[in-house]
Protein backbone atom coordinates (compact mmCIF):
# COMPACT_ATOMS: atom_id res chain seq x y z
CA UNK A 1 0.00 0.00 0.00
CA UNK A 2 1.55 3.38 -1.02
CA UNK A 3 0.91 6.85 0.55
CA UNK A 4 1.78 9.85 0.89
CA UNK A 5 4.89 10.51 3.65
CA UNK A 6 4.28 12.84 5.83
CA UNK A 7 6.64 11.43 8.71
CA UNK A 8 7.73 7.80 9.45
CA UNK A 9 7.34 5.89 12.34
CA UNK A 10 9.88 3.43 13.93
CA UNK A 11 9.25 0.30 15.72
CA UNK A 12 12.25 -0.95 17.80
CA UNK A 13 13.80 -2.45 21.03
CA UNK A 14 16.83 -0.48 22.81
CA UNK A 15 19.94 -0.86 23.26
CA UNK A 16 20.91 -0.24 27.23
CA UNK A 17 24.10 -0.72 29.27
CA UNK A 18 23.38 -2.87 31.54
CA UNK A 19 20.65 -4.76 29.81
CA UNK A 20 17.12 -5.19 31.57
CA UNK A 21 13.91 -7.16 30.63
CA UNK A 22 12.86 -3.86 29.33
CA UNK A 23 14.84 -3.24 27.13
CA UNK A 24 13.79 -6.14 24.93
CA UNK A 25 10.44 -4.88 24.53
CA UNK A 26 8.83 -2.96 21.72
CA UNK A 27 9.41 1.13 21.36
CA UNK A 28 8.07 3.71 18.76
CA UNK A 29 10.24 6.71 17.87
CA UNK A 30 8.78 9.19 14.81
CA UNK A 31 10.50 11.62 12.84
CA UNK A 32 9.15 14.11 9.96
CA UNK A 33 12.69 14.03 8.12
CA UNK A 34 13.64 10.01 8.24
CA UNK A 35 16.76 11.29 9.94
CA UNK A 36 15.99 13.15 13.21
CA UNK A 37 13.86 10.68 15.51
CA UNK A 38 11.98 11.07 18.38
CA UNK A 39 10.95 7.77 21.05
CA UNK A 40 7.37 8.18 22.24
CA UNK A 41 6.02 7.42 25.52
CA UNK A 42 8.42 8.82 27.74
CA UNK A 43 11.21 6.39 26.45
CA UNK A 44 9.06 3.60 27.60
CA UNK A 45 7.93 0.34 25.79
CA UNK A 46 4.66 0.85 23.77
CA UNK A 47 4.00 -2.92 23.94
CA UNK A 48 5.51 -6.18 25.74
CA UNK A 49 4.58 -9.36 25.26
CA UNK A 50 3.71 -11.46 28.46
CA UNK A 51 4.10 -14.45 26.42
CA UNK A 52 6.87 -17.39 25.65
CA UNK A 53 10.32 -15.81 26.35
CA UNK A 54 8.49 -12.45 27.57
CA UNK A 55 10.76 -10.67 25.68
CA UNK A 56 10.56 -8.90 22.35
CA UNK A 57 13.87 -8.08 19.86
CA UNK A 58 13.89 -6.83 16.41
CA UNK A 59 9.84 -6.12 16.10
CA UNK A 60 9.12 -5.07 12.38
CA UNK A 61 6.08 -3.44 11.07
CA UNK A 62 3.97 -3.39 8.47
CA UNK A 63 1.12 -1.94 6.68
CA UNK A 64 -1.87 -3.88 5.11
CA UNK A 65 -2.85 -4.09 1.25
CA UNK A 66 -5.43 -2.66 2.09
CA UNK A 67 -4.59 -0.18 4.47
CA UNK A 68 -7.11 -1.18 6.55
CA UNK A 69 -4.73 -2.49 9.37
CA UNK A 70 -0.73 -2.81 11.25
CA UNK A 71 0.87 -5.49 12.07
CA UNK A 72 3.87 -5.73 13.94
CA UNK A 73 6.27 -8.74 14.45
CA UNK A 74 8.75 -9.87 16.70
CA UNK A 75 11.80 -12.08 17.78
CA UNK A 76 10.36 -14.27 20.71
CA UNK A 77 13.17 -13.20 23.20
CA UNK A 78 14.13 -11.91 26.30
CA UNK A 79 18.39 -13.13 26.59
CA UNK A 80 18.23 -10.92 30.10
CA UNK A 81 16.01 -13.75 31.51
CA UNK A 82 17.58 -16.38 29.76
CA UNK A 83 19.88 -18.69 32.25
CA UNK A 84 22.11 -19.96 29.19
CA UNK A 85 22.64 -16.92 27.51
CA UNK A 86 23.23 -15.17 23.89
CA UNK A 87 24.96 -18.18 22.34
CA UNK A 88 22.68 -20.88 23.48
CA UNK A 89 19.75 -18.79 22.75
CA UNK A 90 20.71 -18.98 18.92
CA UNK A 91 20.42 -23.06 19.14
CA UNK A 92 17.10 -23.65 21.45
CA UNK A 93 15.53 -20.54 20.88
CA UNK A 94 11.89 -19.93 20.67
CA UNK A 95 10.45 -21.09 16.99
CA UNK A 96 7.57 -18.77 17.58
CA UNK A 97 7.30 -15.43 16.40
CA UNK A 98 4.99 -12.49 18.17
CA UNK A 99 2.49 -10.75 16.91
CA UNK A 100 0.26 -7.57 17.16
CA UNK A 101 -2.09 -6.10 15.19
CA UNK A 102 -4.04 -2.62 14.90
CA UNK A 103 -6.50 -0.83 13.07
CA UNK A 104 -5.01 2.63 13.89
CA UNK A 105 -1.92 2.27 15.06
CA UNK A 106 -2.81 3.21 19.31
CA UNK A 107 -5.00 0.27 20.40
CA UNK A 108 -3.07 -3.18 19.66
CA UNK A 109 -4.50 -6.50 20.28
CA UNK A 110 -2.80 -8.55 23.05
CA UNK A 111 -0.03 -10.44 21.47
CA UNK A 112 -0.19 -14.11 20.36
CA UNK A 113 2.78 -16.64 20.09
CA UNK A 114 2.74 -17.92 16.28
CA UNK A 115 4.73 -21.16 15.99
CA UNK A 116 6.49 -20.72 12.54
CA UNK A 117 9.79 -22.31 12.70
CA UNK A 118 10.32 -25.92 11.42
CA UNK A 119 10.43 -28.49 14.34
CA UNK A 120 14.04 -29.12 13.89
CA UNK A 121 14.72 -25.25 13.94
CA UNK A 122 16.81 -23.50 17.00
CA UNK A 123 15.49 -20.50 16.72
CA UNK A 124 12.82 -18.06 14.33
CA UNK A 125 14.79 -15.09 14.25
CA UNK A 126 14.21 -11.47 13.39
CA UNK A 127 11.24 -11.88 11.40
CA UNK A 128 9.87 -9.47 8.26
CA UNK A 129 7.25 -9.12 6.53
CA UNK A 130 6.42 -8.14 2.52
CA UNK A 131 3.13 -8.27 0.63
CA UNK A 132 3.19 -10.51 -2.22
CA UNK A 133 0.67 -8.74 -4.75
CA UNK A 134 1.71 -11.67 -7.34
CA UNK A 135 -0.33 -14.14 -5.00
CA UNK A 136 -2.41 -11.50 -3.02
CA UNK A 137 -1.11 -13.46 0.53
CA UNK A 138 2.01 -11.83 3.15
CA UNK A 139 5.49 -13.66 2.67
CA UNK A 140 7.02 -14.10 6.24
CA UNK A 141 10.63 -14.43 6.70
CA UNK A 142 13.10 -15.08 9.03
CA UNK A 143 16.99 -16.66 10.39
CA UNK A 144 16.74 -20.35 11.89
CA UNK A 145 19.34 -22.96 12.57
CA UNK A 146 18.81 -26.53 11.84
CA UNK A 147 19.89 -29.58 12.83
CA UNK A 148 20.44 -31.51 9.07
CA UNK A 149 24.12 -29.46 9.96
CA UNK A 150 23.75 -29.81 13.71
CA UNK A 151 22.48 -25.75 13.95
CA UNK A 152 26.01 -24.67 12.43
CA UNK A 153 24.76 -21.96 10.61
CA UNK A 154 21.16 -19.57 9.84
CA UNK A 155 19.73 -20.02 6.64
CA UNK A 156 16.69 -17.37 6.08
CA UNK A 157 12.79 -19.23 5.62
CA UNK A 158 10.16 -18.22 4.44
CA UNK A 159 5.74 -18.79 5.42
CA UNK A 160 3.09 -17.67 3.88
CA UNK A 161 0.15 -16.47 5.58
CA UNK A 162 -3.24 -14.29 4.64
CA UNK A 163 -4.48 -13.33 8.64
CA UNK A 164 -1.12 -13.91 10.48
CA UNK A 165 -3.04 -16.72 12.28
CA UNK A 166 -2.57 -19.22 9.77
CA UNK A 167 0.88 -19.95 8.32
CA UNK A 168 2.14 -22.38 5.62
CA UNK A 169 4.56 -24.84 6.18
CA UNK A 170 7.97 -23.03 6.19
CA UNK A 171 10.25 -23.47 3.34
CA UNK A 172 13.88 -22.68 3.00
CA UNK A 173 14.60 -19.52 1.18
CA UNK A 174 17.98 -18.38 1.31
CA UNK A 175 20.93 -20.70 1.92
CA UNK A 176 24.75 -19.86 1.49
CA UNK A 177 28.31 -21.04 2.89
CA UNK A 178 27.98 -19.04 5.79
CA UNK A 179 25.02 -17.27 8.02
CA UNK A 180 22.77 -15.60 6.71
CA UNK A 181 20.64 -13.23 8.94
CA UNK A 182 18.50 -9.74 9.04
CA UNK A 183 17.15 -9.71 5.55
CA UNK A 184 14.66 -7.13 4.21
CA UNK A 185 13.27 -6.87 1.07
CA UNK A 186 11.63 -3.24 -0.74
CA UNK A 187 9.96 -3.59 -4.64
CA UNK A 188 10.98 -0.49 -6.58
CA UNK A 189 10.14 0.02 -10.31
CA UNK A 190 8.69 -3.58 -10.46
CA UNK A 191 11.78 -5.63 -9.34
CA UNK A 192 12.39 -6.67 -5.78
CA UNK A 193 15.48 -6.10 -3.37
CA UNK A 194 16.68 -7.75 -0.97
CA UNK A 195 19.18 -6.79 1.86
CA UNK A 196 21.03 -9.27 4.20
CA UNK A 197 23.55 -9.63 6.56
CA UNK A 198 26.78 -11.58 5.87
CA UNK A 199 27.94 -12.95 9.09
CA UNK A 200 30.89 -14.04 8.23
CA UNK A 201 32.29 -10.76 7.03
CA UNK A 202 29.94 -8.86 8.47
CA UNK A 203 28.64 -6.63 5.55
CA UNK A 204 25.35 -5.92 4.08
CA UNK A 205 24.98 -7.39 0.92
CA UNK A 206 22.23 -6.44 -1.99
CA UNK A 207 20.28 -8.91 -4.50
CA UNK A 208 17.55 -7.88 -7.26
CA UNK A 209 15.14 -10.49 -8.10
CA UNK A 210 11.94 -10.37 -10.81
CA UNK A 211 9.61 -12.08 -8.13
CA UNK A 212 9.64 -12.72 -3.96
CA UNK A 213 10.00 -16.82 -4.60
CA UNK A 214 12.31 -16.31 -8.07
CA UNK A 215 15.98 -16.14 -8.53
CA UNK A 216 17.68 -13.41 -6.97
CA UNK A 217 21.11 -11.65 -8.65
CA UNK A 218 24.10 -10.23 -6.35
CA UNK A 219 24.64 -6.57 -7.16
CA UNK A 220 27.99 -4.82 -6.42
CA UNK A 221 27.05 -2.16 -3.92
CA UNK A 222 29.17 0.34 -2.08
CA UNK A 223 27.65 -1.62 1.05
CA UNK A 224 30.03 -4.64 0.46
CA UNK A 225 33.13 -1.99 2.02
CA UNK A 226 30.60 -1.01 5.06
CA UNK A 227 31.72 -3.54 7.90
CA UNK A 228 30.83 -4.21 11.54
CA UNK A 229 27.02 -3.22 10.59
CA UNK A 230 23.72 -5.34 10.82
CA UNK A 231 19.94 -4.83 11.09
CA UNK A 232 19.16 -3.26 7.35
CA UNK A 233 16.02 -1.03 6.88
CA UNK A 234 15.37 0.66 3.40
CA UNK A 235 12.90 3.37 3.17
CA UNK A 236 11.94 6.18 0.99
CA UNK A 237 12.59 9.57 1.89
CA UNK A 238 10.14 12.40 0.68
CA UNK A 239 12.59 13.41 -1.88
CA UNK A 240 12.71 10.10 -3.62
CA UNK A 241 15.83 9.01 -2.54
CA UNK A 242 16.35 5.65 -0.82
CA UNK A 243 17.53 5.19 2.91
CA UNK A 244 19.08 2.55 3.92
CA UNK A 245 19.66 2.49 7.41
CA UNK A 246 22.41 0.08 9.36
CA UNK A 247 23.10 -0.31 13.30
CA UNK A 248 26.83 -0.46 13.80
CA UNK A 249 26.98 -3.04 16.36
CA UNK A 250 30.68 -4.01 16.29
CA UNK A 251 31.48 -0.30 17.28
CA UNK A 252 28.33 0.13 19.59
CA UNK A 253 27.46 3.04 17.70
CA UNK A 254 23.76 2.83 17.19
CA UNK A 255 22.50 3.53 13.42
CA UNK A 256 23.42 5.42 10.58
CA UNK A 257 22.31 6.19 7.18
CA UNK A 258 23.01 6.23 3.70
CA UNK A 259 20.90 7.22 0.66
CA UNK A 260 20.53 6.12 -2.89
CA UNK A 261 18.73 7.52 -5.50
CA UNK A 262 18.19 4.32 -7.67
CA UNK A 263 18.54 1.01 -6.03
CA UNK A 264 19.50 -0.54 -9.02
CA UNK A 265 22.34 0.97 -9.60
CA UNK A 266 23.63 -0.63 -5.53
CA UNK A 267 25.35 2.91 -5.03
CA UNK A 268 25.32 4.38 -1.71
CA UNK A 269 26.55 7.14 -0.34
CA UNK A 270 26.28 8.23 3.84
CA UNK A 271 23.77 10.07 4.26
CA UNK A 272 24.78 14.33 4.77
CA UNK A 273 22.62 14.69 7.82
CA UNK A 274 23.49 12.20 10.81
CA UNK A 275 20.78 9.67 12.21
CA UNK A 276 19.48 11.53 15.18
CA UNK A 277 18.25 9.52 17.97
CA UNK A 278 17.25 10.04 22.04
CA UNK A 279 17.77 6.62 22.66
CA UNK A 280 20.09 3.90 21.15
CA UNK A 281 17.60 2.12 18.80
CA UNK A 282 18.63 -1.28 18.02
CA UNK A 283 17.14 -3.80 14.83
CA UNK A 284 13.57 -2.69 13.99
CA UNK A 285 11.59 -1.62 11.42
CA UNK A 286 10.48 1.58 9.78
CA UNK A 287 6.85 2.63 7.40
CA UNK A 288 5.78 5.78 5.90
CA UNK A 289 2.68 7.51 8.06
CA UNK A 290 0.70 9.82 7.19
CA UNK A 291 0.29 13.67 9.05
CA UNK A 292 -2.49 12.17 10.37
CA UNK A 293 -1.39 9.00 11.50
CA UNK A 294 1.42 11.17 13.40
CA UNK A 295 -0.55 13.65 15.14
CA UNK A 296 -2.83 10.55 16.77
CA UNK A 297 0.81 8.94 18.06
CA UNK A 298 2.11 11.68 19.59
CA UNK A 299 -1.39 12.66 21.09
CA UNK A 300 -1.77 9.20 22.76
CA UNK A 301 1.81 8.55 23.25
CA UNK A 302 3.31 11.45 23.85
CA UNK A 303 7.41 12.76 23.35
Amino acid sequence: MSIKADAYLFVHFIDKKHNTPMSEQVYFSVSRDGCNWETLNSGTPVLTSNVGECGVRDPFIIRSADNDKFYIVGTDLNVHLRDDGWKMATINGSRGILVWESTDLVNWTDVRMCKIAPSDAGCAWAPEVIYDDKNGDYMVFWASRSLKDGRRKCRMYYSKTKDFRSFTPAQLYIERDSDVIDTTIVESGGKYYRFSKDETVKVITMEVGDSLLGDFKRLNTTMDNIKGVEGPECFRLKDGRWCLIVDQYAKSKGYCAYTCDDLSTGKFVRSKKNFNTDVKLRHGGVIPITGEEYDRLVANYGK
